[in-house]
This record gives C-alpha cells, sequence and structure tokens, in this order.
C-alpha cells in the first residue's frame, strides 16, 4: 500500500481499495434492487398454495396481519367461512386456504438485503455499505486538484444528479 502522506493520499488509498472491496457488494445490491423494482408486477415471482389452522374469529385486519397480507379485506362471508382476494378463512375453526405470490429462495434472500431492520444481523451489512458509500462519494473529491478543468466539470456533473434526484422525489 503507497505511504500515506497527507489527507489527499489517505484519501485516494482508501478510496481506491474500497472501492474494489465495494465492486462485489454493489453487484449484489444493485441485483437486489433492480427485482424490488418490479415488485408490483409479481415478476419473478412464484404461486405458492398455503393451508394451515389460525385462531379462530379473528378480524380481516388481525388475519391479514397473521399470514402476512397487506390491507386484506373480506370480499364476501357466508356459512361462517370469510371469502378474501387470495382465498378464504373459517370464522369459527380458524382453517385458512389462500394463494400468495413469493420469490423463490434465492431472491428472496437478495430482496431482504434492502428491506432489513436493526435488529437484524444484515443491518451491520447495510450500515457499513450506506457508510462506505458516502465515504466513497466524499473521498472522490481528492481524486483531482480543485482548481482543474476535470474537478470543475466533475461538481457540475454532481450538481446536476443531485437535483435531478430530487426532482424525481417530488414528481
Amino acid at each position: 500500500m503507497a505511504e500515506i502522506r497527507d489527507t489527499k493520499t489517505f484519501m485516494r488509498v482508501v478510496h481506491r481499495y474500497l472501492g474494489y472491496f465495494l465492486a462485489g457488494i454493489m453487484a449484489i445490491y444493485s441485483l437486489s434492487g433492480i427485482v424490488l423494482i418490479f415488485r408490483d408486477k409479481d415478476a419473478l415471482k412464484q404461486e405458492k398454495h398455503i393451508t394451515k389452522t389460525l385462531e379462530p374469529g379473528l378480524s380481516d385486519k388481525a388475519l391479514g396481519k397473521e399470514i402476512s397480507i397487506r390491507n386484506l379485506e373480506f370480499t364476501k362471508e357466508s356459512n361462517d367461512t370469510a371469502y378474501f382476494k387470495e382465498g378464504w378463512y373459517a370464522v369459527k375453526n380458524g382453517a385458512v386456504d389462500y394463494k400468495k405470490k413469493e420469490y423463490p429462495f434465492v431472491l428472496n434472500k437478495l430482496v431482504s438485503l434492502h428491506k432489513s431492520k436493526s435488529a437484524e444481523p444484515l443491518s451491520a451489512l447495510n450500515v457499513f455499505f450506506g457508510t462506505s458509500l458516502l465515504f466513497y462519494v466524499i473521498s472522490s473529491f481528492w481524486m483531482f486538484q480543485p482548481k482543474s478543468k476535470i474537478f470543475k466539470k466533475g461538481m457540475v456533473y454532481t450538481l446536476v444528479g443531485a437535483v435531478l434526484t430530487i426532482i424525481l422525489l417530488f414528481v
């Protein structure tokens, strides 16, 4: 590794090796992010038929929480059976039968990268990754002399990228 003489050298060296290290993580994150973009289209998902017994007498909201279906609503009730878009629920004995679309095992693991919560082991990777990307952004400003033409052009591109992102956030 190069001898660290000053801040510029430090930033350049860490930027270089962190970039190589992050390349693998970024490749996997990008694939999982692309998959998540199409989550509303059920692309790549497989339909699973599930039958199980739950607590009897659940409301539609409680049932939705138990079987992990958001905004579940009963569409029809007859003979102690409540029907919903994905299946049915026997109110008296708690039997439920429904279909659910899920990613295959490997894709589900990829998607979990983006959806991890602070209590999960993946959250440490997410915090490290986010912090590393922030360092990567900051250290990139030490790659060229501030008075150089390349640096000034880079600042324009940085500004355009930030403004474009803000515009797209509010559209």
